[in-house]
């Protein structure tokens, strides 16, 4: 088992090498570390490396990670499925959410929030029944309904990928996202700005720093 601190490494490496190919700066994409399976003592390792963006998918865990680090520089992002019940539990306290895919979902934040938030909208590319997202055909419409929830910011799409998938499939889903992304930025919408790209995990965030990437979703590849 690797060290945090050499997964850390072996990270950057292949970051750079990706973005080297793609003539892209170090800068210009963040790297989310997902802490959602490990202890605040494993999270600390990651900010020791200067990752300050962290990522929680339970209400229970954000909160009880929120309290072990007390730390004000961390940015924080909520990814996966939110149920509309635990919208308030959650909204408040984060920095960004990946995963807005239903009105339902868009009310009830525009309810509880008290603050602008930063919300991805989750786009479905690849049209699998198991996964979540607003399919391409309805992309427009709904972020056209998006207006009427003055709390909500849509600063990007994001998707994942088939799992196991051959890299040509992977890379496919990542440019379409790309596409939809840049064809509602170029509508230059004051509630969707869209200017960013939540895309690639672990087993293909090299892939998705090739294919446009602005935020990248990292967790097992710290800790394992």
């Amino acid at each position: 088992m690797s060290s945090v601190k050499e997964n850390c490494q072996e990270i950057e490496r292949k970051l750079g090498l990706s973005l080297k190919k793609v003539n892209r700066e170090r800068s210009s994409i963040q790297v989310v570390a997902v802490t959602k399976s490990v202890s605040s003592e494993q999270a600390i390792t990651v900010i020791e490396e200067g990752y300050t963006h962290l990522a929680e998918n339970r209400p229970e865990g954000l909160e009880a990670k929120l309290e072990e680090l007390n730390n004000p520089q961390l940015v924080w992002h909520y990814i996966g499925n939110l149920q509309t019940r635990k919208v308030k539990k959650v909204i408040n306290k984060i920095d960004y959410f990946h995963a807005l895919d239903r009105l339902a979902l868009a009310e009830e934040i525009e309810k509880r929030a008290n603050k602008t938030i930063s919300c991805f909208v989750q786009v479905n590319v690849t049209g699998e029944t198991s996964k979540s997202g607003i399919s391409p055909d309805d992309l427009d419409g709904f972020i056209d309904s998006l207006l009427q929830y003055p709390k909500i910011r849509v600063v990007g799409l994001m998707t994942m990928a088939p799992l196991n998938a051959e890299e040509i499939v992977v890379r496919r889903a990542f440019a379409q996202l790309r596409d939809l992304q840049q064809t509602i930025q170029e509508k230059t919408l004051s509630h969707a700005p869209c200017t960013e790209l939540s895309m690639g995990m672990s087993k293909d965030y090299t892939i998705a720093a090739e294919e446009g990437a602005t935020f990248i979703r990292i967790g097992t590849s710290f800790f394992e």
